[in-house]
């Protein structure tokens, strides 16, 4: 149960940073981003399933790096 509700939350919350990010509505967009990519993180070690938290752990340095730039 806890998978399955980390799972759709995050693709609720990546999905909402997409559409965020299309509507130009910065900082909600990365903060979505942020938030989906800790659950997509949570989700993938519970798994042990290592691409996914590369790509998670990726993005959420690259999403977070972005917010302090741009908060400077």
């Amino acid at each position: 149960m806890i998978n399955r509700t980390l799972k759709w939350s995050a693709t609720a919350l990546t999905i909402a940073g997409a559409v965020f990010t299309s509507m130009n509505m910065f900082p909600h967009n990365v903060w979505a981003f942020n938030v989906g990519s800790v659950l997509w993180l949570l989700f993938a070690i519970r798994i042990k399933e290592r691409s996914l938290i590369v790509v998670n752990a990726a993005m959420l340095l690259i999403y977070t790096v972005g917010l302090l730039i741009k908060a400077m």
